[in-house]
C-alpha cells in the first residue's frame, strides 16, 4: 500500500506543528523547567543542605517535565517516517491510536532515560554549580560517541521497519513495542547529544537547536557499516542549502 500525497502532507504538518508549539513553550521556559536555578546555599558546594535547597528550587518533577518537552520538540520530527509506515499498515479506524501508541512507547524510553539523566545533571550541578566543565566533558564524550561504531549500529537499527498485525489488540501491541524498540535505538544513538545542552549554565536553547539539526540530519542518512567513521552526517543542512540555492536561482532568473 502506498501512502497518498494528502496523507503524507497531513502527517508531516501535524508532527511539525506539534514540535514547533513545544519549541515555543521551551523557549518561554515557564517555571524554569529547562534551567537549573541556584542560590548562595545551593552553590556553596556539595552538602546535604545545598542538595536540599537545589531540589527545592528545581523539583525533580519539573525537571522531568522539561526533559519530556525537550524530547517531544527535538525527537518528534524524527518519527515522521515510522508514523507514515504505521499509517500505511493500519486499518483506517486504528491509524490514530496505533500512531499514538507508537509515540507513547518511544517517549516512555526517553522518559526512563531522563530519570537517570536528570540525576546526573543534579549531581554535577551540586559538585560544580554554574560551571561549563561538565558540559565540556560531555561534549568530548558526545564527539567520541558520534563517530563510534556502536552509535552507527544504533542508527542502522533505527531504520528498521516493522510489520504490524492488522487487527485488534495485536496491532496495538505491535505499535507500542515498535515505539519502545525505536526509542531504545534512538537513546543509544543520541544520549550524549541530548545531555550536553542540559548541562550548559547558559545558551542551552541554542545548543538544543544545533543538536536537533544534527540528530535529524544523521537520521536521514542511509545505514552504513558500523566502524569508526569521521562523517559529520549533515544531510539536512545540505538539503536546506541546495533548496536555498534553487530558490535564489529562480528569483535571479525571474
Amino acid at each position: 500500500m502506498k501512502l497518498s500525497k494528502y496523507s503524507k502532507i497531513s502527517i508531516n504538518f501535524i508532527i511539525i506543528s506539534i514540535s514547533l508549539l513545544v519549541w515555543v513553550l521551551l523557549l518561554v521556559n515557564p517555571g524554569s523547567i529547562m534551567t537549573m536555578e541556584h542560590c548562595h546555599v545551593s552553590a556553596s558546594g556539595p552538602s546535604a543542605g545545598s542538595l536540599k535547597m537545589l531540589l527545592e528550587m528545581n523539583p525533580f518533577s519539573s525537571q522531568l517535565l522539561g526533559w519530556g518537552l525537550m524530547v517531544v520538540a527535538m525527537m518528534l520530527p524524527k518519527l515522521i517516517v515510522p508514523i507514515q509506515l504505521i499509517h500505511m499498515q493500519s486499518l483506517k479506524r486504528n491509524r490514530f491510536i496505533n500512531a499514538l501508541l507508537f509515540v507513547l512507547g518511544y517517549v516512555l524510553i526517553w522518559m526512563v532515560t531522563g530519570v537517570f539523566m536528570i540525576a546526573i545533571i543534579i549531581m554535577l550541578n551540586l559538585l560544580l554549580p554554574m560551571s561549563y566543565l561538565p558540559a565540556l566533558g560531555f561534549m568530548i564524550v558526545a564527539i567520541i560517541w558520534q563517530f563510534s561504531p556502536i552509535k552507527q549500529q544504533c542508527l542502522n537499527r533505527g531504520h528498521e521497519h516493522w510489520t504490524l498485525s492488522a487487527f485488534g489488540w495485536p496491532a496495538k501491541r505491535d505499535a507500542f513495542v515498535y515505539g519502545i524498540y525505536h526509542g531504545l535505538w534512538c537513546v543509544g544513538a543520541g544520549w550524549a547529544l541530548m545531555l550536553f545542552p542540559m548541562l550548559l549554565p547558559t545558551g542551552h536553547n541554542l545548543a538544543m537547536i544545533v543538536v536537533t539539526i544534527i540528530m535529524i540530519s544523521e537520521h536521514m542518512e542511509n545505514p552504513q557499516l558500523p566502524r569508526w567513521n569521521f562523517s559529520l552526517r549533515l544531510k539536512l543542512i545540505k538539503i536546506l542549502i541546495a533548496q536555498t540555492r534553487i530558490k535564489v536561482q529562480q528569483l535571479v532568473t525571474v
